[in-house]
Formats: structure tokens, C-alpha cells, sequence
């Protein structure tokens, strides 16, 4: 489980709240209101303040590179630092079988990973980006607009993805400008809201 207590980063009032094992949690809120800066603070990518656990053990106990490696975020812009995708698993042949799986389920040839990536659609850059992220099997996933570049068939497949990485255990934090997606998606929803300032409001599906 990932426990969040008094997180604040930036302009974001205080946040405490947890996601367990298997749970898909939705942060919803207008634009500018956060969302993103809080996915960032979570996976300590941005300086941020705060007591955060994951399955016992606080983040300012282990190193930045071990907590991102159980804690990945998935940008809604997916940069990259290698021509071809596969290289980003050079040296870890298990990773790269299991990234090209993973490419497969997502609606792409698993030769694509050797593909310049500078010759893919933002739609191929983004399918193969979620591979990356889920390919070393992290605890918890933090996805930024993870379907924003995708066609309607390829959302669905990423999708039915993102619910089968609930379903092996893992926690999912989505941040989704697709109401539809977090109604098929999530499990509970934490609102950044502007009114009054920094407001925020946690639910779980089908509250009032």
C-alpha cells in the first residue's frame, strides 16, 4: 500500500490519503489545479515535502533511484534518451521480452522496439512509453493522461492494460481528462479543487 501524509508540494494545499493493492485512484481537478505536480511529488521528481510509505518503508529512507524504480510515473509527453526503445533494456534480456509483450498487448509489432523512435507517431512513442514504464513491473504506477495521444481502439487496449496491472496487485494513480475512462477505470477519486483555494475532496466510486 502507498500512504501519503501531509505531501505538500508546490501550490497544492497539504494531501494525505492512500491507495492499496490493486486500487485504481483518480485525481480529478481542472486544469492547472495540480494534478500533475502532485504525480511528480509523489514519485520524487519534484522537490516536495512529507511523510510517504510504500508497504512500510518511507521514501526518505531509501534511495531516489529505488523509490522511482517502485514508484514510476508515466508522463502524458514521454521523453526519451535512446534512439530505439530496445535500448533502454540493454543488458536486460527478461525486460526487453517482457517490454515486447507488452508492446503486443498494446496493439504493436514487438519489432517496433527497434525502430528509430524518431520515425514512430506520438501515438506509437506514447503505447511504447507505457510499456517501458510497466515492463520492470514497479509497485505503483502513476499515469499522466496515459491514452491523450491514442486512437479509440489503441485506448481501449491500453486501458484493459492499466485494469489488468490493478488486477496483479499493483496501485494506480490515473490522471485522465476522459471522464468515461475514470468511470471504467477507478476505484476512487481525490479532487483538487480551486474553490475554495487548494481544496481538495477524496471518494470512492459511487458516493454521493
Amino acid at each position: 500500500m502507498l500512504r501519503i501524509e501531509n505531501l505538500r508540494a508546490g501550490t497544492l494545499p497539504p494531501l494525505s490519503f492512500s491507495v492499496a493493492d490493486g486500487e485504481c485512484l483518480a485525481i480529478e481537478g481542472p486544469s492547472g489545479a495540480g494534478k500533475t505536480r502532485l504525480l511528480r511529488a509523489i514519485a520524487d521528481l519534484d522537490e516536495a515535502s512529507g511523510y510517504l510509505t510504500l508497504d512500510g518503508a518511507a521514501r526518505n529512507e531509501m534511495p531516489a533511484t529505488e523509490w522511482r524504480r517502485k514508484v514510476r510515473f508515466a508522463a502524458a509527453e514521454p521523453a526519451w534518451w535512446t534512439d530505439t526503445a530496445a535500448e533502454v533494456f540493454s543488458g536486460e534480456k527478461i525486460l526487453l521480452e517482457r517490454a515486447r509483450k507488452l508492446a503486443s498487448d498494446l496493439g504493436l509489432d514487438a519489432a517496433i522496439l527497434d525502430r528509430p523512435l524518431a520515425q514512430l507517431s506520438t501515438g506509437e512513442r506514447q503505447r511504447l512509453a507505457l510499456a517501458r514504464a510497466m515492463a520492470d513491473q514497479p509497485r505503483v504506477l502513476l499515469l499522466d493522461e496515459p491514452t491523450g495521444a491514442l486512437d479509440p481502439v489503441s485506448a481501449a487496449l491500453a486501458e484493459e492494460l492499466i485494469r489488468y496491472q490493478a488486477l496483479a496487485g499493483r496501485s494506480v494513480i490515473l490522471v485522465s481528462h476522459d471522464a468515461a475512462q475514470v468511470h471504467r477505470l477507478a476505484d476512487a477519486r481525490l479532487q483538487l479543487g480551486p474553490t475554495p483555494p487548494g481544496s481538495t475532496r477524496q471518494s470512492k466510486v459511487g458516493d454521493a
